[in-house]
């Protein structure tokens, strides 16, 4: 087969459970056709906002906040955002294993802090982590310290036996160099000492010829019958500096200085190895926003190193280097890190006291913004996770309402806008109306402007100019109640009726998406045919959620997750076969998943044949789901095994 991903869409396909558009049980609208559109698929554009995208909304502009003057980053101000929603109806942590947990935190830091009676105890602190680890919260965090603690104490004794072991050989070095020292004054040749006679032998003081010199001895020094003593230097070959033993000596004391050497070296290297280990872990702690582990990290780290090196060694063009190089102009220090966390602790404990404020005064925008910050900075801290659900739920309703007037002015429903904008204002003193209210009025006056001069336009019979300003007056307000006044008066007129033929042509067609493409031209001309109607709205309705499917998995493609963006399209093509874009979108992503769907084509086929694999095809679920672990298809595929194989249970 040359082209599987292509053979397995249309495999999944195949049971087409819905359409577009599911025309009423009693034939009341034409029958749908199958889909024939040829026509381009129309640039999906987002629609600008009535305000300019200024409406309040709870999600900060930037992507970091400033403590102590560092920026810290703060991710994905989408991702923070839907965080901050779910913290927002989540219970306080007040329960006792969290009391008990914050309590042990309370205790490591003051078992190793400086201002403790009788000084730091870090074996005391080290032994409380386990405890604080076990909490859920802490994620292990405390037990990662505990394990950093461990290997750094581990290397330190390491190099405080390096650092004996060179003390021993240095005392080898100076033994030896002693010895060989003696041993060079000292050695003498024994038969360099004795006593010759340089004329002659005995008492006689007469010459003596040597014979076995050649007979021709001459006095060296003095007359006949003197005798010459030569006492040697012990110079020659084989004694003192010039024997083997003193170069074995040399060589030896310079064998010890290269091993001392290396030692220093391999101690060093240790020493900042694991410095730079212990370092990256604080300082992703502190990225995390996990700042009492930072406070317990850095504690820790002056008690195990107290050579009074500080300085990180991270490089200096990472992004945590530049935080604070761009913002302060220095290299970061254990101390700073310390230093800053301390300083968020208390900015956190300062924001939700003046949420606490805020919100005693009904100021509810600005308590959300407040309480916004307050988590994005600090959302592990005591004073973010012990706020009272009732406090946080006033947020949530506030933020859930503000969202939905946002969504409402976006879709142009002025209607539910206004009663939102109202609604809001009696629940936050300092809810920002003005923006709201300006638009609300602008925007619902041109509709009604609009329609007016539609209305003379139709009345001068100038049926071009009449279809431009409804059309005008629709975009702006779509639910304008005016709207059913003037069909009132084109509801027999020929532009309408044309446009009440191209509707019904289409819907015959199955061309769903050109219907949505004249949306604004067919609105008022269907208005008031409840049929007509309700078939508009079905296939409006559909067509949305089919762009929001595919707007999903373009997303989940951006961010490199092709299986997910695959799934997400086949699940909205099992109720929707017949549009055209939706199968573009998958013939597109089946190169990219050919393998997931591969396999899960083969499990369909083995649990449906008669009788049914279900051994192969649980193999099969399985294996789609190694390759893609959150796939909900195989999930069912496997549950539906399990039922097979295991009914009842």
């Amino acid at each position: 087969m040359k082209n599987p991903p292509l053979f397995l869409l249309i495999c999944l396909a195949s049971p087409s459970f819905a359409q577009v558009y599911t025309p009423p049980a009693d034939g009341g609208a034409p029958p749908p056709a199958i889909p024939a559109d040829n026509s381009p698929a129309p640039q999906r554009q987002t629609p600008a906002s009535p305000l300019g995208q200024e409406i309040p909304m709870l999600d900060p502009s930037a992507e970091t906040i400033t403590v102590g003057g560092v920026a810290i980053p703060l991710g994905d101000n989408r991702v923070l955002k839907a965080r901050f929603e779910k913290y927002l109806n989540q219970p306080p942590e007040t329960d006792e294993d969290a009391a008990e947990y914050r309590k042990n935190v309370a205790e490591i830091l003051g078992a190793i802090s400086p201002f403790r009676s009788g000084g730091p105890d870090l074996y005391t602190g080290f032994k409380l982590l386990p405890a604080a680890a076990s909490y859920p919260g802490d994620a292990n965090l405390c037990m990662s310290l505990a394990e950093s603690i461990y290997m750094a104490m581990l290397a330190k004794n390491n190099s405080n036996s390096l650092r004996t072991l060179n003390k021993s050989i240095e005392d080898e070095k100076q033994a030896i160099i002693r010895q060989a020292d003696w041993d060079a004054r000292n050695d003498r040749d024994k038969s360099l000492g004795d006593t010759t006679a340089a004329g002659g032998g005995g008492t006689g003081g007469g010459n003596t010829n040597n014979q076995g010199q050649g007979g021709n001895n001459r006095p060296r020094s003095g007359g006949p019958g003197q005798n010459n003593t030569n006492n040697q230097p012990a110079t020659a070959p084989g004694a003192g500096t010039n024997s083997l033993k003193y170069q074995e000596t040399l060589r030896r004391i310079g064998e010890i200085e290269a091993l001392k050497k290396t030692n220093i070296l391999q101690t060093e290297a240790q020493t900042i190895q694991t410095k730079a280990q212990y370092q990256v872990t604080m300082v992703q702690w502190f990225v995390q926003r996990r700042y009492e582990h930072v406070l317990m990290a850095a504690r820790f780290y002056n008690q195990i190193w107290k050579d009074g090196d500080q300085t990180l060694r991270i490089n200096k063009n990472s992004d945590v280097s530049k935080l604070f190089s761009s913002s302060l102009g220095i290299s970061p220090t254990v101390a700073s890190l310390d230093s800053l966390s301390n300083e968020a602790i208390r900015e956190v404990a300062k924001y939700i006291e003046a949420f606490d404020l805020l919100l005693s005064r009904d100021e509810l925008h600005s308590a959300s913004q407040r309480l916004m910050e307050a988590y994005a900075l600090g959302e592990y801290l005591a004073p973010v996770a012990t706020l009272p659900l009732e406090k946080k739920r006033r947020v949530a309703e506030y933020v859930r309402d503000l969202h939905e007037l946002y969504g409402t002015l976006q879709a142009r429903d002025y209607v539910k806008g206004k009663e939102l904008a109202d609604r809001l204002k009696t629940l936050a003193k300092d809810f920002p109306s003005s923006k709201v209210d300006s638009a609300i009025a602008a925007y619902t006056l041109a509709s009604d402007l609009a329609i007016e001069e539609a209305k003379s336009h139709l009345i001068a019979r100038n049926s071009d100019k009449a279809a431009e300003k409804i059309r005008d007056a629709t975009e702006i307000w779509p639910t304008n109640p005016k709207l059913q006044e003037f069909r009132d008066l084109v509801n027999n007129s020929g532009g309408l009726v044309v446009a009440r033929n191209d509707f019904d042509r289409l819907l015959s067609e199955g061309n769903y998406r050109e219907i949505a493409k004249r949306q604004y031209e067919f609105a008022p001309a269907i208005q008031g045919d409840a049929t007509r109607e309700d078939a508009f709205k079905q296939i409006m309705e559909n067509l949305r959620e089919i762009e929001e499917s595919i707007g999903k998995a373009t997303e989940f493609s951006r961010m490199g997750q092709n299986y997910g963006a695959w799934e997400q399209l086949a699940e909205i093509r099992e109720r929707f076969p017949d549009d055209p874009k939706l199968g573009r979108e998958l013939e597109l992503l089946a190169p990219k998943v050919a393998d997931f769907t591969l396999a899960l084509d083969k499990a369909r086929q083995f649990e449906s044949r008669t009788p049914k694999q279900t051994g192969s095809a649980l193999t099969w679920y399985l294996k789609a789901r190694g390759i893609h672990p959150p796939s909900a298809q195989a999930d069912k595929g496997i549950q539906r095994i399990l039922d097979d194989l295991l009914p009842g249970q």
